[in-house]
């Protein structure tokens, strides 16, 4: 039996603890001040974005600036060996974003300005900075780069108006050059290969030394031997493998750059290491690509070998 006195203690300790639980649910679905969330103030959130717009354009005109200055101030008076300086320096500006908006921006603006937006700005400037000097250094406003082999070089053995082209044609590395049994590489030895270049096709120069047991020796480019023998060049060098997928050494017509170099007349045994320099007056430098090639002339081994 429980009595009255007990029963009505009982049930208001259940309501009081039912008002609690009431009241702690409405402060979880409560929203403001008592979660920590401002108020939504329009007028304030317009000059916000007003203020983050303005310093979106300011970066991009401040990066634009900088892109320039260091392409047609700062590129021109620099060497190559020096060209870091380039992009550290343009990236470096980062620094000063935050001063170019409190002597340009409004203080209106300033005021509303964090370290959010100097994170921001900063991303912005870099990659802006970065576009602007893909575009600025390359064709058809700059040209940073020195021609390129057109394809593959090859050797001719011209032995009295007879034509012998080496067996495989080299991108890079070396070709050899197998002889007769205590013979050596007879008649006129020429080295061709063509260049490729996005622009200025016809304005490489290019130095070429023949380096062997003789010594080093400077070796010039006879554009007559191309242009007196092009049939027989092309009907050699367009399908040397047999197959259908060997490239040429002009792969791209008249775009590329033929050269013809007399390496030499009855060349000995031994190996042949051929250094071409290319030069070309870019924009606003001089470009050098170098390669490095070898000839290996080795006897030819006997068909029948002793056991």
């Amino acid at each position: 039996m429980v009595d009255l006195s007990t029963a009505m203690a009982a049930a208001s300790v259940d309501r009081q603890k039912r008002v609690a639980d009431e009241g702690k649910e409405r402060m979880k679905r409560r929203s403001g001040r008592d979660l920590g969330i401002e108020p939504f103030d329009p007028v304030k959130h317009v000059a916000k974005e007003k203020a983050e717009t303005a310093s979106m354009w300011l970066v991009i005109g401040f990066s634009v600036i900088i892109s320039l200055l260091m392409r047609y101030v700062l590129m021109p008076r620099t060497t190559v060996e020096k060209s870091d300086i380039l992009y550290l320096a343009p990236l470096a500006a980062i620094f000063l974003i935050p001063q170019v908006h409190r002597m340009v921006m409004p203080s209106s603006f300033n005021e509303l300005y964090t370290k959010g937006t100097w994170f921001k700005a900063g991303f912005l400037h870099t990659f802006t900075f970065l576009a602007m000097a893909f575009l600025l250094v390359n064709p058809p406003l700059g040209d940073i780069v020195a021609p390129q082999l057109a394809d593959k070089w090859v050797l001719v053995q011209n032995e009295g108006g007879e034509f012998n082209f080496s067996k495989g044609m080299g991108e890079s590395g070396a070709l050899t050059w197998e002889v007769e049994e205590d013979t050596i590489l007879t008649g006129e030895i020429w080295l061709l290969f063509g260049l490729a270049d996005n622009v200025n096709v016809d304005g490489a120069r290019i130095s070429v030394t023949l380096s062997n047991n003789a010594g080093d020796v400077e070796l010039e480019s006879h554009a007559d031997f191309w242009e007196d023998n092009a049939e027989v060049i092309a009907e050699n060098t367009g399908n040397i493998s047999n197959t259908e997928r060997s490239s040429k050494l002009m792969p791209h017509g008249d775009l590329d750059q033929a050269f013809a170099i007399l390496l030499g007349t009855d060349l000995s045994l031994g190996e042949h290491n051929i250094i071409v320099t290319i030069y070309e007056q870019g924009d606003p430098w001089e470009n050098t690509r170098t390669y490095e090639w070898k000839l290996r002339v080795v006897e030819q081994l006997p068909e029948d070998l002793p056991s």
